[in-house]
């Protein structure tokens, strides 16, 4: 039988995978080309989930999904990128000769929201201000309270 800290660690990474399909379907409507998960090639690439192109032009994405609000009911307003996450962001351009950008997806119970946005519009922040995406304020509002139809329980943090 797994562990209390087991199970929420499934919970974790399965919320993290569907982020990415949410991303990747994303970036296809919005006629992205050549979208490939790299975590199916090298898991756990420094910085990157994704890599795609538009007009030419190559770019890694980090995707980071939570649910909307944390465990305490408060807006989980912001997703860390992690340490050095610009150090990372560097070697992963240039191994891809691509621009860094980030993916926030927010999930709640019946509905979900992505933000996306280049990694410099965060201004040396190591973490996505969800807060001010939701405002506009930063990046792009790709999905705003969209409804997803699949049974949310088992991603909630509650």
């Amino acid at each position: 039988m797994l562990s209390q800290s087991q199970k929420e660690a499934k919970r974790k990474k399965s919320l993290g995978e569907l982020g990415e399909l949410f991303a990747i379907k994303s970036l296809v409507d919005r006629c992205y080309d050549r979208v490939r998960n790299l975590n199916d090639s090298t898991p756990n690439e420094k910085y990157a989930d994704i890599l795609c192109e538009k007009n030419g032009e190559k770019i890694v994405i980090s995707v980071k999904s939570r649910n909307k609000y944390q465990k305490n009911g408060k807006l989980n307003s912001s997703y860390k990128l992690g340490n050095n996450c610009y150090l990372k962001a560097q070697e992963v351009e240039e191994k891809y000769n691509a621009k860094a950008y980030w993916m926030a997806i927010q999930f709640d119970s019946n509905s979900y929201s992505i933000y996306f946005g280049s990694l410099e519009s965060l201004e040396n922040r190591n973490a996505i201000p969800v807060g001010k995406c939701e405002k506009g304020e930063i990046g792009k509002i790709w999905e705003s309270d969209t409804k997803h139809y699949f049974d949310f329980d088992f991603y909630s943090n509650k």
